[in-house]
């Protein structure tokens, strides 16, 4: 009878998921799946500078190809992860989080090893994954197959997490198999009369509607969902919106696209359109705080259909197990084939830029689309950066990778790298606060080192300008030391002949910007070397900050 090793098992259902970097950091008890993975075609290791980091990565290579993984060592390698997985688990993304642990050997004789806390219980971490996990294991010879297809077919389906713990002497451990099938990654079948019912509900709901509104939302992007999406709105003709979490769901050259709705905090023309709306057709919501502009939206259930990924309800009645994978394109196909026209007059954008020499959030959000590629990758802090993206104005076919639900500050530096390792045919542009940069600022190095070509805007206005504007705007607190951002690059090697000899990106533009014409020149620089990685550092006015921001902050003082 044939057999597979455990590890190699493990590492080719990873890429059978699509993914074909893991992220992480070596650790005495995970190193022999490590030589797994560099020995495996097809898969490259992520050799991050931590374990946090890595978590980050995992998470924004998971936004772009579907599923992401990461390998940590056995206690304070995974508990150094457990920040970025909780974020993942929270914003919906199968990140699979692998954990090398002693041998079982030491683990039935419960021994004193290193990385435990001493008294014998090698459980202990697994637990505390399992709150932020959909599903894990700690494997054992017998069933190690059947638990890893358990859990990544779980993770894979559900949107969530997974934890894999696999003692070290498992890892090349053969079993016996007769014959190993693919994994089943698609949804089950909805139920075939709910969802009938449901069609038809929905169907005649529509036809009577005489001002419908379509609004997008960030599970359409969890379950890659955007040509379905794509196909309901032309043919609807119906004004389509996205929530914040959304951005990027739909074709903003659309003609019936109208903007991001996030309830009191949306531009002032689309909370005029939105209000004229007789019927909500809401596709993925995630109805946070702040994507919904601190629970603010006027969608009354009674004139509500929601569309989601695992369920639908119609006006306050519950179809169960009627998912939108399945249930949006026979939707569509119930749509008259001429779309319906609605004259709503131009589509409401923000301010334009106002005068001045400062780059000031204004400025720099109108300005730097006209020096970005179509279908980049736009990757934004938590923070000033977040915000301004939702009503950005971007290119086309842009993604947008925030982390509105968990807010992790630090975490866009990190998604950066993962979401550039994960598609290098498009050009990612990161946007990172000083004061998150500072956090994991290392990865910019890991960066160089697997030879990408990210444009970084450094947003450099002396301190935490987001906590400033919600408490203690001249509290020590919220200031930090101030670095020579600018050398960044160099600090990590860019120029030195053993990193470029190892393949390292080739660096453009590396410096600071003070004022507009400045900006413009740099940028004309950036555009014109696709193949270069730059890092831009931004002066920018202290408390300056998107209207967004400043909207949801007033708001959020009491919540």
């Amino acid at each position: 009878m044939p057999s597979i090793e455990i590890g190699q098992h493990l590492v080719n259902r990873l890429k059978e998921l699509g993914i074909d970097v893991v992220f992480g950091v070596p650790g005495d008890f995970n190193m022999p799946l490590l030589d797994i993975i560099e020995d495996t075609p097809g898969m490259t290791w992520g050799n991050n500078a931590n374990e946090l980091n890595a978590s980050y990565a995992a998470d924004g290579y998971a936004r772009i190809r579907g599923a992401g993984a990461l390998v940590t060592t056995f206690g304070v390698g995974e508990l150094s992860a457990v920040n970025g997985i909780a974020g993942a688990y929270s914003e919906m993304l199968p990140v699979i989080h692998i954990v090398g642990t002693p041998s079982t050997a030491s683990q039935a004789a419960k021994r004193m090893l290193h990385h435990s806390l001493g008294d014998g219980n090698f459980e202990y971490f697994h637990e505390m994954s399992q709150k932020i996990s959909v599903a894990t294991t700690h494997l054992k010879p017998e069933n190690a197959l059947s638990e890893i297809d358990r859990v990544l077919t779980k993770s894979y389906l559900s949107k969530r997490t997974g934890y894999i713990g696999i003692p070290i002497d498992l890892i090349h451990m053969k079993v016996e198999v007769p014959q190993i099938a693919p994994l089943e990654l698609s949804l089950p079948k909805n139920p075939a009369n709910t969802q009938q019912i449901a069609l038809k509900i929905v169907s005649e709901a529509i036809a009577k509607a005489k001002h419908p509104v379509i609004i997008v939302d960030g599970c359409v992007l969890r379950q890659h969902m955007e040509k379905e999406v794509d196909e309901f709105v032309r043919r609807s003709g119906f004004p389509v919106y996205v929530g914040p979490m959304g951005k990027g769901a739909v074709d903003e050259t659309l003609p019936n696209f109208r903007g991001c709705y996030t309830g009191s905090i949306s531009l002032d023309g689309i909370k005029k359109e939105i209000a004229q709306a007789d019927l909500f057709i809401e596709i993925g919501a995630i109805k946070s705080d702040f994507n919904t502009g601190m629970f603010t939206l006027e969608n009354d259930p009674a004139k509500t259909i929601t569309l989601h990924s695992f369920t639908t309800i119609v006006f306050c009645a519950e179809y169960q197990k009627v998912s939108m994978v399945e249930f949006l394109p026979l939707l569509t196909q119930t749509l008259p084939k001429e779309p319906r026209k609605f004259d709503l007059g131009p589509r409401v954008k923000p301010l334009p830029i106002q005068e001045g020499k400062e780059i000031t959030q204004n400025y720099l959000w109108n300005k730097v689309v006209e020096y970005m590629d179509e279908n980049a990758i736009i990757c934004g802090e938590t923070g000033t950066s977040e915000f301004a993206t939702i009503n950005m104005d971007g290119p086309k076919g842009s993604t947008y990778i925030t982390q509105f639900l968990w807010g992790s500050i630090g975490f866009s530096v990190g998604a950066a790298l993962g979401a550039a390792i994960a598609d290098r045919s498009r050009r990612l542009y990161l946007f990172v606060g000083d004061g998150s940069f500072q956090l994991t600022a290392q990865e910019i190095s890991v960066m160089m080192h697997h030879n990408l070509k990210p444009v970084v805007f450094l947003l450099n206005n002396d301190g935490y300008c987001i906590e400033k504007l919600i408490h203690g705007p001249h509290r020590a607190y919220n200031n930090f030391q101030m670095w020579k951002y600018n050398q960044t690059l160099t600090f990590m090697g860019a120029h030195l002949q053993r990193n470029k000899e190892r393949g390292c990106s080739e660096i453009g533009f590396e410096g600071q910007v003070a004022t507009r014409d400045e900006f413009e020149k740099v940028m004309t620089e950036v555009q014109g070397q696709p193949d270069k990685m730059h890092f831009i550092e931004l002066i920018m006015p202290e408390f300056d900050a998107p209207r967004e921001l400043e909207l949801l902050v007033s708001m959020s003082e009491n919540r």
